[in-house]
């Protein structure tokens, strides 16, 4: 076997170097975010894209008076750009990373915008806030704004299918810090190696605690992805200025796989072809978080069939592992003392389903939650785990609730795809009933329905300017008509 020289080794070593760093994870994204193209975009994720902007804005703008949108834009309203972004429903303009931060407290506060489920879960249209923030920055037209969400979903949740960060101690945010950073990327333009950057500058300080969904759930629980936009918008404005970031960022000795405790595998190769996992997101009908869902719809139909609820004995929910796990086991999930925590919870929503015959905002309201009858009627509430359904997960999101009389008798519903799942879809114009319900009472019936005309159009619009103008209120109490 012929000898290699010390230069040549040398040589052949920094060649394969060279070569490894061309196909790091960071490389693929990059050079996947800075192919896309509308165009190529199908006709069907255009389409979706389009309601999930309607149902995301719904949410921002049904948000109004809440406190956490409230301490966001009050916050906001004291910085300033010449290059802004809107603050929903005002005519401020506050840096894009700021306004990313604000709306996107919005989008999340009522736990009612879209959801991804897969090793981990997610709320792919969070990424909806920072791509509107630099498209509106940089006078970006409705069709680069689609593309830049339509690539945000794709890279979230092909990182949720991956692995799950959530059984590290890890939060599914973690992975918006990538997802906002490609869209503001796509949208400002970088080319190859700034938008790698712009990756490397978000992930290596992006990580985001658990500790944001565990026990007594605080507003941080519809802050924490907000906070991941604004930190992955920041670091694509760094790197379109030229800043770098340290690589390799995932697969580095103290990178992202590392210090995570997972792997990526071979994600990187998913990355083929114009985004479309956007079609396998879901909607939410219910303001409460996406695994009980079935719960609620199979309450409801329970509900239809009891005409005295004093003859409830008590109530078994039997539910797949993520579920049970998530919002199913805590002892706080059984006697909720913030809107967080009940809407993160299982067996209050399950039982006030049953007993208030609806589930809406005002099902989380503390005078609801903390209602001591609705605590007396928790006690005799069960969480069990249920194999099949856990089986079927994600695929399915199953829930079955069993209602036992005091006469012996056992009621009994099972659902596997409520309203609104990939697999069971709500129509447009339920869709848009969901988006006036919201925003009639904040902003009235004819100013709705154009924002709502306006994105059906978005395709077709040189900016955004437009839509964000459509939000603006006249103060925190008022409509404007």
């Amino acid at each position: 076997m012929p000898r290699i020289s010390c230069s040549a080794a040398i040589h052949q070593q920094i060649g394969i170097s060279i070569f490894h760093m061309k196909t790091t994870l960071a490389h693929q994204l990059a050079d996947y975010t800075c192919a896309q193209r509308f165009e190529d975009l199908s006709k069907e994720v255009v389409h979706e894209v389009k309601r999930r902007v309607i149902d995301s804005l719904g949410c921002a703008l049904g948000a109004w008076k809440e406190e956490p949108f409230l301490i966001a834009r009050k916050l906001a309203a004291d910085f300033s750009a010449k290059h802004g972004s809107t603050i929903f429903g005002t005519d401020h303009k506050a840096p894009p990373d700021w306004a990313a931060f604000a709306n996107g407290c919005a989008i999340r506060y009522f736990d009612f915008n879209d959801t991804y489920l897969s090793k981990e879960p997610a709320h792919p249209s969070d990424n909806i806030s920072p791509a509107l923030a630099v498209a509106e920055s940089i006078g970006a037209g409705g069709r680069e704004l689609i593309t830049a969400i339509a690539l945000a979903y794709e890279v979230q949740c092909r990182l949720c299918d991956a692995a799950s960060i959530r059984e590290r101690g890890w939060d599914h945010v973690t992975y918006g810090t990538f997802s906002t950073a490609l869209a503001a990327a796509y949208l400002m333009k970088l080319d190859p190696a700034k938008t790698r950057h712009a990756v490397n500058i978000a992930g290596v300080a992006g990580a985001a605690m658990r500790q944001a969904r565990a026990g007594e759930l605080s507003h941080w629980k519809g802050v924490a992805f907000a906070t991941a936009a604004r930190h992955g918008v920041f670091a694509a404005l760094l790197a379109r200025e030229g800043m770098t970031g340290p690589a390799p960022i995932f697969e580095g000795e103290m990178g992202f796989e590392k210090q995570l405790g997972v792997s990526l595998g071979n994600v990187g190769e998913k990355f083929r072809g114009a985004p479309a996992m956007i079609l396998k997101t879901s909607i939410k009908y219910w303001p409460a978080e996406y695994h009980s869902q079935s719960a609620i719809e199979a309450a409801l139909f329970l509900r239809s069939q009891i005409d005295d609820l004093s003859k409830i004995k008590g109530v078994v929910i039997e539910s797949h592992d993520a579920a049970v796990d998530i919002i199913g086991s805590e002892p706080e999930k059984w006697k909720p003392k913030t809107r967080e925590t009940a809407d993160h919870s299982l067996p209050y929503i399950t039982a006030i389903a049953l007993i208030d015959g609806e589930v809406t905002d005002r099902q989380f309201g503390p005078q609801r939650f903390k209602d001591p009858g609705v605590w007396k009627f928790l006690e005799n509430v069960k969480v069990e785990r249920h194999a099949e359904l856990s089986a079927m997960y994600p695929e399915a999101v199953g829930n079955i609730v069993h209602v036992d009389l005091a006469d012996g008798r056992r009621l009994t519903r099972r659902v596997d795809y409520p309203l609104g799942n990939a697999k069971n879809r709500l129509k447009d114009s339920a869709v848009e009933g969901k988006f006036l319900g919201l925003v009639e009472p904040v902003i009235g019936e004819r100013r709705a329905k154009k924002i709502i005309e306006l994105v059906w159009k978005l395709d077709e619009a040189k900016n955004v300017d437009g839509l964000v103008q459509a939000m603006k209120m006249t103060n925190d109490q008022g409509m404007i008509e």
